[in-house]
């Protein structure tokens, strides 16, 4: 059973409803297809759970659905909140456009909404500041409370927010700037793609061409960077006709990169982010969702790659909080342990 999300790494809460399946505060099922995802509450993404832990909590929350008095449904899809906390979605049988503009709907809104708060709130922070400063130092107080935010967006910009790891086995990083910068063209290999991704620092940053998977790998990563304003109900409703034009997921993935050659900066092709946002959107959908059929084919290896490396990030942000040294002191008390033992 995980416990981070395979999306954004981050932890999953737990739940004390569902017995069988104790992670997750909002779980979206359905069960005529014996499907359960794990909705994390960070990046709004669904995450698939593997075959062998569905059934019992499929069956689960079904019967909580329908003792819940709180809910309110349409002819398809339900959604009810436990006297507990735990968010119970209940998926019926709509019509593939209709369920995919609800699901991804309800996560680029989200997302939208959160990103706006985030940037108001930094707005009013930014004024206050420049206020507080210019009433007590002047003009040189407005200056230094100006050069600090700035200080802190080039931080942002240039600290390492997005991680992947390629089949050569090497973790890779890239920040905001490297997202921007990334290019799609088309390929004739294992994928009908591949990723030109900037990884590493602004300076001594590198710039690699990414085929096959991990190319599928790199866009994972960073697609939800790029679209960290999600989208509003009409450009969510676009880019579910974008994938649905072609009747499926894999059908849009395999243009996508021919749509990025006609859109240029400074006369370069493939800058993903130079796409129209619909386009952007239904790329990380069509991501997503060509990841839950191959799940669904038995490819969960995915999942425990993405396991590990959730792990490994976490233990990488734990040693950067660590003070110098102490790793050292632990495995030179390690080996002494033994020894003795």
């Amino acid at each position: 059973m995980y416990t981070t999300c395979m999306f954004c790494n981050r932890p999953l809460r737990t739940n004390e409803v569902v017995e069988a399946f104790p992670v997750g505060r909002r779980l979206a099922f359905d069960a005529a297809r014996g499907r359960l995802w794990v909705v994390c509450e960070r990046c709004e993404r669904w995450n698939l759970t593997p075959l062998e832990e569905r059934w019992e909590a499929v069956e689960t929350c079904e019967k909580l659905f329908r003792g819940t008095r709180i809910r309110t449904s349409s002819e398809n899809i339900g959604l009810a909140r436990h006297p507990e906390g735990l968010e119970l979605v209940r998926i019926g049988e709509p019509l593939r456009p209709e369920f995919a503009a609800w699901r991804y709907g309800d996560q680029f809104g989200r997302r939208r909404r959160r990103t706006i708060i985030n940037w108001s709130a930094a707005g009013l922070g930014l004024g206050g500041g420049a206020v507080l400063a210019g009433a007590t130092g002047g003009a040189l107080g407005t200056a230094v409370a100006v050069y600090g935010v700035n200080a802190v967006n080039l931080w942002n910009s240039s600290r390492p927010t997005i991680h992947f790891r390629p089949k050569d086995g090497r973790l890779r990083w890239m920040n905001r700037r490297g997202a921007y910068a990334t290019r799609i063209r088309p390929s004739y290999g294992d994928t009908p793609f591949s990723v030109h991704a900037k990884v590493g620092g602004v300076r001594r940053g590198t710039k690699e061409w990414f085929g096959g998977e991990d190319a599928f790998r790199v866009l994972r990563a960073m697609l939800p960077k790029l679209n960290a304003f999600g989208g509003t109900g009409r450009a969510v409703r676009s880019a579910v006709s974008e994938i649905d034009h072609h009747r499926h997921a894999r059908g849009f993935l395999g243009q996508v990169a021919g749509r990025g050659e006609h859109h240029r900066y400074r006369g370069i092709p493939g800058y993903i982010v130079k796409l129209p946002k619909p386009a952007r959107l239904a790329l990380e959908m069509a991501l997503h969702e060509e990841d839950e059929r191959r799940a669904l084919e038995g490819e969960l290896w995915r999942l425990e790659q993405a396991w590990r490396e959730a792990e490994e990030i976490a233990a990488i942000a734990d040693d950067l909080l660590l003070p110098e040294g102490t790793a050292g002191f632990l495995d030179l008390h390690s080996e002494q342990s033994d020894e003795s033992s």
